[in-house]
Protein backbone atom coordinates (compact mmCIF):
# COMPACT_ATOMS: atom_id res chain seq x y z
CA UNK A 1 0.00 0.00 0.00
CA UNK A 2 1.83 3.09 -1.22
CA UNK A 3 1.19 6.65 -2.31
CA UNK A 4 -2.32 8.02 -2.30
CA UNK A 5 -3.96 5.07 -4.01
CA UNK A 6 -6.92 3.69 -2.11
CA UNK A 7 -6.80 -0.12 -1.79
CA UNK A 8 -9.75 -1.97 -3.22
CA UNK A 9 -11.98 -3.31 -0.52
CA UNK A 10 -13.12 -6.75 -1.56
CA UNK A 11 -15.80 -8.07 0.77
CA UNK A 12 -17.96 -11.15 1.12
CA UNK A 13 -21.41 -9.61 0.94
CA UNK A 14 -24.48 -11.70 1.73
CA UNK A 15 -27.93 -11.46 0.22
CA UNK A 16 -30.10 -14.13 1.80
CA UNK A 17 -28.26 -17.43 1.58
CA UNK A 18 -26.04 -16.25 -1.27
CA UNK A 19 -22.57 -14.84 -0.63
CA UNK A 20 -20.52 -13.06 -3.30
CA UNK A 21 -17.28 -11.10 -3.46
CA UNK A 22 -18.04 -7.45 -4.18
CA UNK A 23 -16.23 -4.14 -4.25
CA UNK A 24 -17.09 -1.78 -1.40
CA UNK A 25 -15.87 1.73 -0.59
CA UNK A 26 -12.73 1.72 1.50
CA UNK A 27 -13.62 3.19 4.92
CA UNK A 28 -11.83 6.22 6.33
CA UNK A 29 -11.69 6.43 10.13
CA UNK A 30 -13.28 9.34 11.96
CA UNK A 31 -12.25 10.39 15.46
CA UNK A 32 -11.86 7.39 17.73
CA UNK A 33 -12.16 4.88 14.88
CA UNK A 34 -9.80 2.37 13.33
CA UNK A 35 -9.59 0.72 9.95
CA UNK A 36 -8.07 -2.74 10.06
CA UNK A 37 -7.01 -5.21 7.39
CA UNK A 38 -8.17 -8.73 8.15
CA UNK A 39 -5.35 -11.21 7.75
CA UNK A 40 -7.20 -14.46 8.46
CA UNK A 41 -10.84 -14.83 9.51
CA UNK A 42 -12.83 -17.87 10.52
CA UNK A 43 -16.28 -19.07 9.54
CA UNK A 44 -18.36 -19.70 12.65
CA UNK A 45 -21.37 -21.94 13.14
CA UNK A 46 -23.46 -18.85 13.91
CA UNK A 47 -22.47 -17.46 10.50
CA UNK A 48 -23.92 -20.57 8.87
CA UNK A 49 -27.10 -20.20 10.93
CA UNK A 50 -27.41 -16.58 9.73
CA UNK A 51 -27.01 -17.68 6.11
CA UNK A 52 -29.61 -20.41 6.58
CA UNK A 53 -32.05 -17.89 8.08
CA UNK A 54 -32.31 -19.41 11.55
CA UNK A 55 -30.72 -16.29 13.05
CA UNK A 56 -31.85 -12.82 11.97
CA UNK A 57 -28.94 -10.37 11.86
CA UNK A 58 -28.46 -7.11 9.97
CA UNK A 59 -24.77 -7.12 9.00
CA UNK A 60 -24.09 -7.51 5.28
CA UNK A 61 -20.57 -8.82 5.97
CA UNK A 62 -20.15 -11.65 8.45
CA UNK A 63 -17.06 -12.66 10.41
CA UNK A 64 -16.19 -12.09 14.07
CA UNK A 65 -13.21 -14.44 14.39
CA UNK A 66 -9.67 -13.67 13.32
CA UNK A 67 -6.60 -11.47 13.48
CA UNK A 68 -6.22 -8.13 11.72
CA UNK A 69 -3.65 -5.41 11.22
CA UNK A 70 -4.25 -1.73 11.87
CA UNK A 71 -4.20 0.23 8.60
CA UNK A 72 -5.31 3.74 9.62
CA UNK A 73 -6.12 5.49 12.88
CA UNK A 74 -8.61 8.27 13.59
CA UNK A 75 -7.95 11.35 15.68
CA UNK A 76 -7.80 10.91 19.41
CA UNK A 77 -6.40 7.38 19.58
CA UNK A 78 -3.12 7.72 17.68
CA UNK A 79 -1.18 7.34 20.90
CA UNK A 80 -2.80 3.95 21.38
CA UNK A 81 -2.63 2.41 17.89
CA UNK A 82 -0.28 2.59 14.91
CA UNK A 83 -0.47 1.20 11.38
CA UNK A 84 1.02 -2.28 11.39
CA UNK A 85 -0.18 -3.24 14.86
CA UNK A 86 -1.53 -6.78 14.99
CA UNK A 87 -4.88 -6.89 16.81
CA UNK A 88 -7.83 -9.05 17.73
CA UNK A 89 -11.23 -7.39 17.81
CA UNK A 90 -13.38 -8.57 20.70
CA UNK A 91 -16.74 -9.01 18.93
CA UNK A 92 -19.01 -8.57 21.96
CA UNK A 93 -19.51 -5.18 23.62
CA UNK A 94 -20.25 -5.40 27.35
CA UNK A 95 -22.49 -2.31 27.38
CA UNK A 96 -23.49 -1.36 23.83
CA UNK A 97 -25.86 -3.83 22.13
CA UNK A 98 -25.39 -1.82 18.93
CA UNK A 99 -21.93 -3.34 18.51
CA UNK A 100 -21.79 -7.04 17.82
CA UNK A 101 -19.13 -7.62 15.19
CA UNK A 102 -20.31 -9.60 12.20
CA UNK A 103 -23.90 -9.60 13.48
CA UNK A 104 -25.20 -6.02 13.55
CA UNK A 105 -21.90 -4.39 12.52
CA UNK A 106 -20.10 -5.46 9.34
CA UNK A 107 -17.47 -8.03 10.18
CA UNK A 108 -14.03 -9.28 9.20
CA UNK A 109 -14.77 -11.14 5.97
CA UNK A 110 -13.55 -8.16 3.96
CA UNK A 111 -10.18 -6.59 3.28
CA UNK A 112 -10.86 -3.42 5.25
CA UNK A 113 -13.12 -3.23 8.31
CA UNK A 114 -14.11 -0.08 10.18
CA UNK A 115 -13.92 -0.46 13.97
CA UNK A 116 -16.26 2.16 15.47
CA UNK A 117 -15.40 4.42 18.38
CA UNK A 118 -17.75 2.59 20.72
CA UNK A 119 -15.48 -0.47 20.39
CA UNK A 120 -12.18 1.37 20.81
CA UNK A 121 -13.51 3.30 23.82
CA UNK A 122 -14.56 0.03 25.45
CA UNK A 123 -11.09 -1.44 24.94
CA UNK A 124 -12.28 -4.13 22.55
CA UNK A 125 -9.20 -3.87 20.33
CA UNK A 126 -6.53 -6.14 21.81
CA UNK A 127 -2.96 -5.60 20.64
CA UNK A 128 -0.83 -8.72 20.09
CA UNK A 129 2.85 -9.11 20.89
CA UNK A 130 2.81 -12.62 19.42
CA UNK A 131 0.69 -14.19 16.72
CA UNK A 132 -0.17 -17.85 16.26
CA UNK A 133 0.42 -19.57 12.94
CA UNK A 134 -1.56 -17.73 10.28
CA UNK A 135 -4.57 -20.04 9.84
CA UNK A 136 -4.84 -20.68 13.59
CA UNK A 137 -6.02 -17.07 13.87
CA UNK A 138 -9.45 -18.45 12.99
CA UNK A 139 -9.49 -20.32 16.31
CA UNK A 140 -8.64 -17.45 18.67
CA UNK A 141 -12.18 -16.35 19.49
CA UNK A 142 -13.78 -19.83 19.78
CA UNK A 143 -10.88 -21.06 21.90
CA UNK A 144 -11.36 -18.02 24.16
CA UNK A 145 -15.02 -19.05 24.57
CA UNK A 146 -13.88 -22.55 25.55
CA UNK A 147 -11.37 -21.11 28.02
CA UNK A 148 -14.12 -19.16 29.78
CA UNK A 149 -16.42 -22.19 29.79
CA UNK A 150 -13.89 -24.71 31.13
CA UNK A 151 -12.62 -22.35 33.81
CA UNK A 152 -16.20 -21.80 34.95
CA UNK A 153 -16.99 -25.53 34.98
CA UNK A 154 -13.78 -26.26 36.87
CA UNK A 155 -15.10 -24.47 39.97
CA UNK A 156 -17.39 -27.49 40.43
CA UNK A 157 -14.50 -29.99 40.07
CA UNK A 158 -16.16 -32.30 37.54
CA UNK A 159 -14.69 -35.75 36.97
CA UNK A 160 -16.37 -36.18 33.58
CA UNK A 161 -16.68 -33.55 30.86
CA UNK A 162 -19.69 -34.11 28.61
CA UNK A 163 -19.55 -31.97 25.46
CA UNK A 164 -22.71 -31.88 23.36
CA UNK A 165 -21.97 -30.63 19.85
CA UNK A 166 -19.16 -31.70 17.52
CA UNK A 167 -18.42 -28.39 15.81
CA UNK A 168 -15.45 -26.15 16.46
CA UNK A 169 -16.35 -25.39 20.09
CA UNK A 170 -16.88 -29.05 20.94
CA UNK A 171 -13.66 -30.18 19.32
CA UNK A 172 -11.68 -27.39 20.99
CA UNK A 173 -13.15 -28.27 24.39
CA UNK A 174 -12.01 -31.88 24.12
CA UNK A 175 -8.49 -30.82 23.11
CA UNK A 176 -8.07 -28.15 25.78
CA UNK A 177 -9.79 -29.87 28.72
CA UNK A 178 -6.47 -31.04 30.12
CA UNK A 179 -5.24 -27.42 30.14
CA UNK A 180 -8.16 -25.72 31.84
CA UNK A 181 -10.28 -28.42 33.52
CA UNK A 182 -7.66 -30.32 35.47
CA UNK A 183 -10.06 -32.41 37.59
CA UNK A 184 -11.58 -34.01 34.48
CA UNK A 185 -10.62 -37.65 34.09
CA UNK A 186 -12.88 -38.54 31.18
CA UNK A 187 -14.15 -36.63 28.14
CA UNK A 188 -17.30 -37.53 26.22
CA UNK A 189 -18.26 -35.89 22.93
CA UNK A 190 -21.83 -36.17 21.60
CA UNK A 191 -22.03 -35.76 17.81
CA UNK A 192 -24.88 -34.60 15.61
CA UNK A 193 -24.51 -37.65 13.37
CA UNK A 194 -22.37 -40.65 12.50
CA UNK A 195 -20.22 -38.80 9.93
CA UNK A 196 -19.13 -36.40 12.66
CA UNK A 197 -18.26 -39.25 15.00
CA UNK A 198 -16.18 -40.92 12.31
CA UNK A 199 -14.23 -37.69 11.76
CA UNK A 200 -13.54 -37.47 15.48
CA UNK A 201 -12.45 -41.11 15.76
CA UNK A 202 -9.97 -40.60 12.91
CA UNK A 203 -8.56 -37.42 14.46
CA UNK A 204 -5.33 -37.23 16.39
CA UNK A 205 -6.87 -36.26 19.74
CA UNK A 206 -10.24 -37.98 20.14
CA UNK A 207 -12.25 -37.92 23.39
CA UNK A 208 -12.42 -40.92 25.69
CA UNK A 209 -15.95 -41.68 24.50
CA UNK A 210 -17.80 -40.67 21.33
CA UNK A 211 -21.59 -40.80 21.02
CA UNK A 212 -24.17 -39.80 18.44
CA UNK A 213 -27.11 -37.67 19.57
CA UNK A 214 -29.91 -39.94 20.72
CA UNK A 215 -27.66 -42.68 22.08
CA UNK A 216 -27.87 -43.43 25.80
CA UNK A 217 -25.43 -41.23 27.73
CA UNK A 218 -25.80 -42.77 31.18
CA UNK A 219 -23.34 -45.59 30.57
CA UNK A 220 -20.43 -43.21 29.95
CA UNK A 221 -21.30 -40.81 32.77
CA UNK A 222 -20.20 -43.14 35.55
CA UNK A 223 -17.82 -40.74 37.28
CA UNK A 224 -19.49 -37.67 38.77
CA UNK A 225 -19.98 -34.90 39.14
CA UNK A 226 -20.45 -34.21 35.44
CA UNK A 227 -19.59 -30.92 33.79
CA UNK A 228 -21.64 -30.33 30.65
CA UNK A 229 -20.74 -27.97 27.86
CA UNK A 230 -23.78 -27.51 25.60
CA UNK A 231 -22.35 -26.28 22.29
CA UNK A 232 -25.34 -26.68 20.01
CA UNK A 233 -27.13 -24.55 17.41
CA UNK A 234 -29.97 -22.60 18.98
CA UNK A 235 -32.66 -24.79 17.42
CA UNK A 236 -31.09 -27.85 19.10
CA UNK A 237 -30.43 -26.35 22.53
CA UNK A 238 -33.78 -27.23 24.09
CA UNK A 239 -33.99 -30.89 22.97
CA UNK A 240 -30.31 -31.53 23.79
CA UNK A 241 -30.62 -29.94 27.22
CA UNK A 242 -33.67 -32.11 27.93
CA UNK A 243 -31.74 -35.27 27.10
CA UNK A 244 -28.78 -34.18 29.23
CA UNK A 245 -31.01 -33.49 32.23
CA UNK A 246 -32.36 -37.04 32.03
CA UNK A 247 -28.81 -38.44 32.10
CA UNK A 248 -26.83 -36.49 34.72
CA UNK A 249 -27.08 -36.69 38.48
CA UNK A 250 -26.83 -34.54 41.59
CA UNK A 251 -24.18 -31.83 41.60
CA UNK A 252 -23.77 -31.70 37.85
CA UNK A 253 -23.13 -28.33 36.21
CA UNK A 254 -24.31 -27.29 32.75
CA UNK A 255 -22.96 -24.41 30.67
CA UNK A 256 -25.30 -23.36 27.87
CA UNK A 257 -22.90 -21.94 25.30
CA UNK A 258 -25.15 -22.53 22.31
CA UNK A 259 -27.81 -20.06 21.32
CA UNK A 260 -31.10 -19.88 23.22
CA UNK A 261 -34.29 -18.80 21.43
CA UNK A 262 -36.31 -16.20 23.34
CA UNK A 263 -38.80 -17.85 25.69
CA UNK A 264 -37.18 -21.29 25.50
CA UNK A 265 -38.25 -23.65 28.28
CA UNK A 266 -37.64 -27.35 28.88
CA UNK A 267 -39.99 -29.72 30.68
CA UNK A 268 -37.36 -30.93 33.14
CA UNK A 269 -36.78 -27.38 34.44
CA UNK A 270 -40.26 -25.85 34.60
CA UNK A 271 -40.37 -22.09 35.00
CA UNK A 272 -36.67 -21.64 34.24
CA UNK A 273 -35.78 -18.63 32.07
CA UNK A 274 -32.91 -20.11 30.07
CA UNK A 275 -32.41 -17.03 27.92
CA UNK A 276 -32.21 -14.86 31.04
CA UNK A 277 -29.69 -17.18 32.71
CA UNK A 278 -27.49 -17.08 29.62
CA UNK A 279 -27.81 -13.29 29.25
CA UNK A 280 -26.61 -12.73 32.83
CA UNK A 281 -23.02 -13.37 31.72
CA UNK A 282 -21.94 -11.11 28.86
CA UNK A 283 -18.55 -10.43 27.27
CA UNK A 284 -16.70 -12.41 29.91
CA UNK A 285 -18.28 -10.48 32.76
CA UNK A 286 -18.46 -11.36 35.54
CA UNK A 287 -15.24 -13.38 35.44
CA UNK A 288 -16.93 -15.98 37.65
CA UNK A 289 -20.25 -16.49 35.84
CA UNK A 290 -23.51 -16.10 37.68
CA UNK A 291 -24.97 -19.57 38.21
CA UNK A 292 -28.52 -20.70 38.96
CA UNK A 293 -29.26 -23.70 41.16
CA UNK A 294 -32.25 -25.73 40.07
CA UNK A 295 -33.85 -29.07 40.88
CA UNK A 296 -34.90 -30.93 37.75
CA UNK A 297 -38.07 -32.98 37.59
CA UNK A 298 -35.78 -36.04 37.71
CA UNK A 299 -34.92 -35.00 41.27
CA UNK A 300 -31.32 -34.08 40.48
CA UNK A 301 -29.94 -30.78 41.76
CA UNK A 302 -28.30 -28.94 38.87
CA UNK A 303 -26.07 -25.89 38.59
CA UNK A 304 -26.90 -24.01 35.40
CA UNK A 305 -25.31 -21.06 33.65
CA UNK A 306 -24.65 -19.72 30.19
CA UNK A 307 -22.72 -16.91 28.57
CA UNK A 308 -22.26 -14.92 25.40
CA UNK A 309 -18.89 -13.50 24.47
CA UNK A 310 -15.55 -13.31 26.27
CA UNK A 311 -13.18 -10.81 27.82
CA UNK A 312 -9.88 -9.62 26.39
CA UNK A 313 -8.14 -11.77 29.01
CA UNK A 314 -9.78 -14.88 27.56
CA UNK A 315 -8.71 -13.85 24.05
CA UNK A 316 -5.14 -13.33 25.27
CA UNK A 317 -5.10 -16.75 26.91
CA UNK A 318 -6.34 -18.33 23.68
CA UNK A 319 -3.58 -16.64 21.66
CA UNK A 320 -0.97 -17.89 24.13
CA UNK A 321 -2.34 -21.44 23.95
CA UNK A 322 -2.26 -21.45 20.14
CA UNK A 323 1.31 -20.13 20.15
CA UNK A 324 2.36 -22.65 22.80
CA UNK A 325 0.74 -25.80 21.39
CA UNK A 326 -0.23 -25.34 17.72
CA UNK A 327 0.00 -29.08 17.09
CA UNK A 328 -3.07 -29.69 19.28
CA UNK A 329 -5.26 -27.56 17.06
CA UNK A 330 -3.96 -27.59 13.47
CA UNK A 331 -6.16 -30.39 12.17
CA UNK A 332 -9.30 -28.48 13.17
CA UNK A 333 -8.52 -26.10 10.28
CA UNK A 334 -10.06 -28.35 7.66
CA UNK A 335 -10.50 -25.81 4.86
CA UNK A 336 -8.28 -22.87 3.82
CA UNK A 337 -8.82 -20.40 1.00
CA UNK A 338 -9.28 -16.84 -0.15
CA UNK A 339 -12.48 -14.80 -0.33
CA UNK A 340 -13.59 -16.35 -3.61
CA UNK A 341 -13.10 -19.84 -2.19
CA UNK A 342 -14.96 -18.85 0.98
CA UNK A 343 -17.90 -17.49 -1.01
CA UNK A 344 -18.39 -20.86 -2.67
CA UNK A 345 -18.03 -22.84 0.55
CA UNK A 346 -20.38 -20.56 2.47
CA UNK A 347 -23.03 -20.64 -0.24
CA UNK A 348 -22.83 -24.45 -0.36
CA UNK A 349 -23.15 -24.75 3.43
CA UNK A 350 -26.10 -22.36 3.45
CA UNK A 351 -28.02 -24.63 1.09
CA UNK A 352 -27.36 -27.91 2.90
CA UNK A 353 -27.99 -29.33 6.33
CA UNK A 354 -24.62 -31.06 6.64
CA UNK A 355 -21.28 -29.34 7.15
CA UNK A 356 -19.61 -30.95 4.15
CA UNK A 357 -17.58 -29.02 1.56
CA UNK A 358 -15.24 -30.33 -1.13
CA UNK A 359 -16.12 -33.80 0.06
CA UNK A 360 -14.76 -33.19 3.56
CA UNK A 361 -16.33 -32.32 6.89
CA UNK A 362 -15.97 -28.64 7.78
CA UNK A 363 -14.72 -28.04 11.29
CA UNK A 364 -13.18 -24.63 10.66
CA UNK A 365 -12.79 -22.68 7.44
CA UNK A 366 -9.87 -20.23 7.64
CA UNK A 367 -10.20 -17.42 5.11
CA UNK A 368 -7.05 -15.65 3.93
CA UNK A 369 -8.30 -12.12 3.40
CA UNK A 370 -5.35 -9.69 3.15
CA UNK A 371 -1.58 -9.95 3.06
CA UNK A 372 0.04 -8.99 6.34
CA UNK A 373 0.57 -5.22 6.70
CA UNK A 374 3.79 -4.23 8.43
CA UNK A 375 4.81 -1.19 10.41
CA UNK A 376 5.16 1.83 8.19
CA UNK A 377 2.67 0.64 5.54
CA UNK A 378 -0.09 3.13 4.76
Amino acid sequence: MTGNAQPRNNALVRAGARVTVRQRPTPVPAAGELVVATEVAGLCGTDIQILRGSRKESASVLGHEGIATVVSVGEGIRDSFSPGDAVVINPTHPNDPGFLLGHNVDGLLQRRTLVPATATRAGLVLGLDRRPEAELAALVEPLAVVNYALRALSRFRPSTLLVVGDGTIGQLAVRSAARWATTVKRTVLVHHGESGRQWTLRSGLPPDDSLVDGEDMTGVLREGPVGVLLATPRESTGPCLERVLRSVGDGSVIDVIGGVPPGLTVKSLPGTDLAGIRAANLAGRPDVPLTAERTATTGSRINLFGHRGVSNAHLGTAVSELVRSPERYRELITHIGDLEYASRIMSDLARGNERIADGRRVIKLAVRVSPTCRKGDD
